[in-house]
């Protein structure tokens, strides 16, 4: 195991060395050594860049009368909600009266589904009368 991990390690390091010793900065130039670099100064003379310069018209000021305030109208207030159900909205007692009624009816009507249904409208009519909605 041992061995193993040195050749592990020793093979890492062996692929890690010679970017290492690339990036330390000799061997430039092609066998040129440290100092013996040769510096020419090439001193080139241009012509100066023209210089441009642009004129533009001064903006024409024009004065125009304020506008006129603008007119707010006042919406009309909404109509009253309209109601459905002339004695106020049903409540759960119709609900209740209706699942009753429709059980009675199927008994009643010995499991005839038209019974069970005259049953449930009689039940929730009644469910709705009872509770004074």
């Amino acid at each position: 195991m041992k061995k193993s991990l040195l050749f592990i390690s020793l093979a890492v390091g062996a692929m890690m060395l010679p970017g290492v010793s690339l990036a330390d900065g000799w061997g430039h130039h092609h066998g040129h050594g440290w100092g013996h670099h040769h510096h020419h100064d090439h001193h080139v003379d241009y012509y100066p860049a023209p210089e441009v310069h642009y004129y533009y018209p001064q903006p024409v000021v024009s004065y125009y009368a304020p506008p006129p305030p603008p007119v707010v109208y006042q919406a009309p207030p909404p109509p009253p909600p309209v109601s459905y159900y002339p004695g106020g909205r049903p409540s759960t007692n119709g609900l209740a009266g209706g699942v009753i009624g429709s059980a009675l009816g199927y008994q009643f009507g010995s499991g005839d589904p038209l019974a069970a249904g005259i049953g449930a409208a009689a039940g929730s009519y009644l469910g709705n009368g009872f509770g004074g909605y």
